[in-house]
């Protein structure tokens, strides 16, 4: 699973020069050609003791069966968070992430997990679970908060902004058809210089852009990649933890023929120092 690198990405977003560096309007189909020759840091990455700790977390225990699948260290390693992180989990779900990341940041660090208000209106049992997970004292560095579809803030500065299979969602219908490019420069404004943005969706057919979001909760990654470098973001990587070759990606994601097992990205990009 080991990937060549280069810093040549670094250069290209740098110098504004998207074309230059095959990220045009042509998508890409060679994905793990374009990540071998412009990625920036090796995967897998060592996974620290203290992300081990935090998987281990008793507390975990009902998201405990889940992890095989989900890969939380290897991917939680390549994003870098560490101890007194900042972090907002966008869409948190159950908070199977929030869980992980409140015991990796510590008292000194802080969690944000944020619903765009049109998600929360179709995932209330899930604010309502972190609501009370946020005001049990196990997890007093986790701050809940529903904000309004069109906008997306934080009260500081941030390390990092995470989302898990929802990036997908931001043109569908019941999200209100929302831009994706608003929602990076949202979060492009959110983070520190050299803060990370880490997204994990599932996998479209190539070229495909953004045609099966709505029908199959899919993306293409190229055009993710796209979006979020035309925001001033500089791509550092892929992890391929959640790659499966055999998820030929015309199948809902629901399918019971996939469902749990489809082909994932997770690409990690960053904020310029300047």
């Amino acid at each position: 699973m080991q990937i060549r690198i280069s810093r040549a990405a670094l250069g290209c977003a740098l110098a504004g020069a998207l074309a230059s560096c095959g990220q045009g309007s042509e998508p890409v189909h060679n994905e793990a050609a374009a990540a071998q020759s412009q990625a920036e840091i090796t995967d897998p990455v060592p996974i620290p003791d203290y992300v081990t700790a935090a998987i281990a977390d008793p507390l975990r225990e009902v998201h405990r069966e889940r992890d095989a699948r989900r890969r939380p260290g290897e991917l939680i390693a390549f994003a870098g968070l560490a101890p007194g992180n900042r972090v907002l989990d966008l869409i948190p779900s159950s908070g199977y992430w929030t869980r992980i990341f409140s015991r990796i940041v510590g008292p000194e660090g802080h969690v944000y997990a944020v619903w765009p208000k049109n998600y929360a209106d179709v995932a209330q049992s899930d604010v309502r679970v972190l609501r009370e997970l946020a005001a049990s004292g196990d997890y007093a560095n986790v701050t809940v908060e529903v904000q309004p579809t069109p906008a997306l803030s934080a009260p500081e500065p941030l390390d990092m902004v995470w989302t898990s299979q929802n990036y997908h969602d931001y043109p569908d219908e019941f999200m209100g058809n929302y831009d994706p490019n608003e929602l990076n420069r949202a979060v492009f404004d959110m983070l520190r210089p050299g803060g990370t943005y880490l997204i994990i969706d599932h996998a479209a057919e190539p070229g495909s852009g953004i045609r099966d979001t709505e029908r199959l909760h899919r993306i293409d990654p190229a055009i993710v990649r796209r979006q979020v470098e035309a925001a001033g973001f500089e791509f550092v990587g892929e992890s391929r933890a959640l790659r499966n070759p055999e998820d030929d990606r015309t199948l809902e994601v629901f399918d019971p023929a996939i469902r749990r097992h489809t082909d994932q990205f997770a690409m990690r990009f960053r904020k310029p120092e300047r």
